[in-house]
């Protein structure tokens, strides 16, 4: 009898494993459509948009004779390059084996070459406080909602101003309190004129410094949106049955809070989390133009504004792939975190 009832539930698990694993190859292959479609529309969008990097050089230097415009579209490889199809063929070829093609602003140099240079300085600080905004919100939400009506309970106001802000106005504020006016702060840039960039002491410190100010900014925003929503979820968590059942059986606080509460209403937080870090890369533009900051947003600006259309499309397929990968970490996270749900959405 006991063997039957350890086969039954054998069964049962692996039953389960395999309706997962449909759920996720179900989902990798919404995502391939999403990927395809991604691709296409970042293809098509910047031909459609009026002017070329030529154009503007034409109007920017008169002095340049009517009969230089064709022999810059030459050089740069834009105009009259064959049929629409036959330049999308040629762009998925380029795409899938990594060539995103050459600069137009800084030609020859490969669009590659410019994002790996900007993308670094966007993960690194645009990262780290998402991390660190996230840790520190869900933390301070679990307390909030514990203790109701404490002195974290009295700062919700201020929280949900925090959270309504926007980056760029609160990055001004922040430039002219702590920068122009107690100078505690640098304003702009990624570090100091005259340093090179290495693994050197001098750059990394003055790298750290420049980033202080955008990082609080992001900080500053982010973590009262994080810690509102574990609060409120916290809330409806602790009034379910098994948190009560816990408590009446006499366990410490500290071991309702952790083992039965927040463990559960965690849940949603760490897919939102996961959805976070995938605009890690593109959360942060309007920012990074107040502070002049070298990174991805900054980088979209002047390509967008110098009618640099292969550096924007490369720009537009680095945020569009880290975006479909967040959300393919956040089903992962999710069955592993909660199986029970990803049974439930297929059975």
């Amino acid at each position: 009898m006991a063997a039957s009832n350890d086969n039954d539930h054998s069964l049962i698990s692996r039953f389960g494993e395999i309706k997962q694993m449909r759920f996720l190859a179900r989902r990798l292959g919404f995502y391939v459509v999403a990927l395809f479609a991604a691709l296409t529309i970042n293809f098509f969008i910047p031909r459609f948009l009026p002017g070329n990097i030529v154009e503007s050089m034409m109007a920017k230097y008169p002095s340049l004779k009517p009969s230089a415009q064709r022999a810059l579209e030459i050089l740069f490889g834009i105009g009259h390059n064959g049929s629409l199809l036959h330049q999308y063929i040629t762009y998925l070829g380029q795409i899938f084996t990594g060539n995103l093609g050459l600069d137009l602003l800084q030609f020859p140099i490969p669009v590659i070459d410019i994002i790996k240079n900007a993308l670094p300085w966007t993960l690194v600080l645009v990262g780290t406080a998402t991390v660190i905004s996230w840790v520190l919100g869900t933390g301070l939400g679990i307390i909030a909602a514990w203790r109701r009506g404490g002195k974290l309970d009295q700062l919700l106001p201020a929280l949900s101003f925090l959270q309504a802000t926007p980056y760029f106005f609160l990055a001004l504020i922040l430039v002219w309190l702590l920068a122009l006016r107690f100078h505690v702060l640098p304003a702009q840039q990624g570090f100091s004129n005259g340093l090179s960039i290495g693994f050197n002491w001098a750059f990394i410190l003055s790298a750290a410094r420049h980033s202080l100010l955008p990082a609080l900014t992001i900080v500053l925003t982010s973590t009262a949106g994080w810690m509102l929503q574990m609060r409120n979820v916290m809330i409806t968590t602790i009034g379910e049955d098994y948190v009560l059942a816990a408590q009446a059986k006499g366990l410490s606080p500290k071991r309702v809070v952790f083992t039965y509460a927040a463990r559960n209403a965690i849940l949603p937080s760490i897919s939102g989390f996961a959805l976070a870090l995938g605009f890690v890369v593109s959360g942060t533009l309007l920012m990074e133009i107040v502070f002049n900051y070298p990174g991805i947003g900054l980088t979209l600006y002047n390509s967008v504004t110098s009618n640099d259309f292969p550096l924007t499309q490369g720009i537009f397929l680095i945020i569009s792939l880290t975006v479909l990968a967040a959300n393919i970490l956040a089903d992962v996270l999710y069955v592993i975190v909660d199986p029970r749900s990803r049974t439930r959405a297929v059975a």
